[in-house]
């Protein structure tokens, strides 16, 4: 039987005018201190970014949500925060900011499969 493992999420969030508080999900950031885990992933939907009238270049704004992975994955190229532990990446995340990438409060939850439950998280709040 597999045991119960507690987890935060957040969605990620393009902001493409933050003076106007308008938003829509491109990925998610999920976190599980005792199982050590973290995973990203984000999708960023050519129609919506389209729809909102981004005036930001999409280049530019994926490789910010690359680096989000990096300092997830605790890779090198995400810099000094992609070296500290998993909980405090996750804050760093987390934090609330002014810019056109943002994530929602975190949320938490209890699943038995972590990978499943990014999946099912992401569908329904990204896709």
């Amino acid at each position: 039987m597999q045991e119960v493992k507690i987890y935060e999420y957040a969605v990620i969030r393009l902001v493409p005018k933050v003076e106007r508080e308008e938003f829509f999900n491109i990925g998610l950031v999920m976190f599980s201190k005792r199982e050590k885990y973290i995973r990203v992933d984000f999708h960023l939907c050519p129609i919506k970014f389209d729809l909102m009238k981004c005036e930001m270049d999409k280049e530019a704004i994926l490789q910010n949500l690359e680096n989000f992975r990096h300092v997830a994955n605790g890779n090198k190229a995400g810099g000094e925060i992609a070296a500290f532990d998993i909980p405090e990446r996750f804050r760093w995340l987390t934090a609330v900011r002014s810019s056109v990438i943002q994530t929602s409060r975190p949320h938490p939850g209890k699943t038995k499969d972590l990978d499943a439950t990014f999946e099912r998280l992401f569908n329904e709040l990204v896709q």
